[in-house]
């Protein structure tokens, strides 16, 4: 379980500073798939930086299986799966060498790393690339590798930043059963987007970010019935008080 309360994060800029987040806080459940929904700019990769500790906030905290994140950085990092905004791999390596260099960062050993990605491959689809090196990869392959790499050492907790974006139809297809499979096994996850349709099919709870503030939160049925309205897009353009941002 991820437990975020009050997030703080301003920028430096040449205009004066930039609130990105302000006071941003929910929780992640086991067993439950939680979205981030906004417009792009909302705040919401900001916010997963400071949950995965990548950034320090300036307020509030991150709580990840009752362990705080800036207290206890390294055993928070142990027990997330992340995949970053940035989907950079290592392009002299294989998939499967990429793969097996993070499973060494986390201390597995070659046996248990070998059979972790077995188990990773035949889930994402991975077996035609697994032994090519990922320079030339499509963005599917690449996202492909990124996200088995942050998940060879079985994390409780995922986060996701964006994952189906660039993605063709049938790869995004692939990740939202993986998604719905990581949930059904117990797991932690929470993903951003800014596409609706992404987040209505897989989300148990939605937290709708916009300006880096959260401007609602809850399942879908409870985001509907707060707007009063019956479709879920509307729904969120109501919540959010523009007409701007999102895609159909």
């Amino acid at each position: 379980m991820i437990e975020v309360h009050d997030l703080h994060k301003t920028f430096k800029a040449k205009s004066g500073p930039v609130h990105a987040v302000r006071g941003v806080g929910f929780t992640a459940r086991d067993g439950e798939i939680t979205g981030l929904l906004g417009p792009n700019g909302a705040g919401k990769t900001t916010t997963l930086r400071m949950l995965y500790t990548l950034m320090t906030p300036e307020r509030g905290s991150v709580r990840v299986d009752g362990l705080d994140a800036q207290r206890d950085a390294t055993a928070v990092r142990r027990r997330l799966g992340v995949l970053p905004d940035a989907r950079g791999v290592y392009k002299r390596l294989t998939a499967r060498e990429n793969i097996t260099y993070f499973g060494r960062l986390y201390g597995m050993d070659d046996a248990t790393i070998a059979v972790r990605i077995d188990e990773l491959a035949r889930t994402l689809g991975m077996e035609d690339f697994l032994d090519r090196r990922t320079e030339g990869f499509s963005q599917g392959q690449r996202t492909k590798t990124a996200i088995a790499r942050a998940l060879v050492h079985s994390p409780r907790n995922v986060i996701l930043d964006e994952p189906t974006n660039g993605l063709d139809v049938m790869t995004t297809r692939g990740l939202r059963a993986f998604l719905q499979e990581l949930r059904a096994q117990g797991h932690c996850v929470i993903f951003s987007s800014h596409i609706m349709q992404e987040v209505a099919a897989l989300c148990d709870r939605i937290v709708i970010i916009a300006q880096g503030e959260v401007r609602a939160n809850g399942t879908p049925d409870e985001l509907r019935a707060q707007s009063g309205e019956d479709n879920l897009e509307d729904a969120f353009v109501q919540l959010i008080g523009t007409e701007e941002g999102l895609s159909a």
